[in-house]
């Protein structure tokens, strides 16, 4: 059984919601490429339309578009998804996950590219446990 941890971002109101997607649902993500867009059902957002921006395999490996098949292979970058360089012109090699999603990946990116009926804070209620901290006070 596949299980995925789906980040859902809204640009609109700059929030993130993390859904966790097993089954048959699971089952819609396999073989997708980032960069595809695919229906909100998958996640619990029906009317939405969702587009694949990313993840990361069980490991902890970036996925990178540019880089084809779902296994993951070491190659030589200078800087984008996964590397981001201290100085210019340093490159390095780096293991990273392709764009197609296998069982192996364990969480995927997403973005909201077109709204449903409801808003993504009805769909994902806050929870009691999610209240903002209050700074405490230091003597």
């Amino acid at each position: 059984m596949v299980d995925f941890r789906v980040v859902v971002s809204d640009s609109k109101t700059a929030q993130a919601y993390q859904v966790a997607v097993t089954g048959a649902a699971a089952n819609k993500f396999i073989g997708k490429n980032i960069g595809e867009t695919i229906s909100g059902d998958a996640v619990g957002l029906a009317g939405y339309t969702i587009k694949l921006t990313g993840g990361t395999d069980k490991d902890g490996f970036p996925m990178r578009g540019d880089l084809p098949g779902p296994t993951r292979k070491k190659i030589l970058v200078a800087g984008g998804v996964g590397y981001h360089p201290k100085a210019d012109g340093v490159r390095k090699r780096k293991s990273m996950r392709g764009r197609e999603i296998s069982s192996d990946i364990a969480q995927i990116n997403a973005v909201v590219v077109e709204y449903g009926q409801k808003p993504l804070s009805e769909v994902f209620p806050k929870k009691e446990g999610e209240k903002k901290e209050e700074p405490k006070e230091t003597r």
